[in-house]
Parts: C-alpha cells; sequence; structure tokens
C-alpha cells in the first residue's frame, strides 16, 4: 500500500524551523551534499505517518525523479494538487 505525499510548503532552508531542520539535514547527507541558507526545499509530508520527505529541488531535473524518489524512499505518491505547485519550479 503506497503512502500519499502532500506538499507542507515550499521555502528557503533559513526559513525551516528547528524542528524540521532533522529532516534537511538528513536528506543533504544522502544526497551527499553541502546546503545553504538560500537553497530552495520542497517539504511533503507522509500522510498517515509523523514523516515528512525534504526535496533540495535543485537536485531534479524533472517531476519524474521526484515520483521515482518517493515510491523508492517513501513508498509514497504525491497528490496532484502538490505536483502542479511542484511543477512551476521546473
Amino acid at each position: 500500500m503506497a503512502f500519499v505525499a502532500t506538499l507542507d510548503r515550499i521555502d528557503k532552508v533559513k526559513n525551516v524551523e528547528d524542528e524540521m531542520m532533522n529532516y534537511v539535514k538528513f536528506k543533504a547527507a544522502m544526497e551527499k551534499r553541502d546546503w545553504d541558507e538560500e537553497d530552495e526545499i520542497a517539504i511533503l509530508q507522509i500522510v498517515g505517518t509523523t514523516s515528512y520527505h525534504v526535496l533540495f529541488l535543485d537536485s531534479y531535473n524533472s517531476l519524474d525523479e521526484i515520483k521515482k524518489e518517493l515510491k523508492e524512499q517513501s513508498d509514497a505518491k504525491i497528490n496532484a494538487p502538490s505536483l502542479n505547485v511542484i511543477k512551476r519550479y521546473f
């Protein structure tokens, strides 16, 4: 059973509150990247869980890459309204 991922927000790292920074740092470590306060990220909530999935928007070339990552890492599918917002960044 796949979970549903919904967009919590798109923002710069510098605006992320402390309790969410662990997700940002975890994602940066997974990507082996140094994050910057000006990086734009999308924060997705995995519905039915207490989990979030962070996307560094400059890491992707297409929406298909995001969909694939969500499926592989979180067994989640992004909902249509969230996808429509994120696609404006491509």
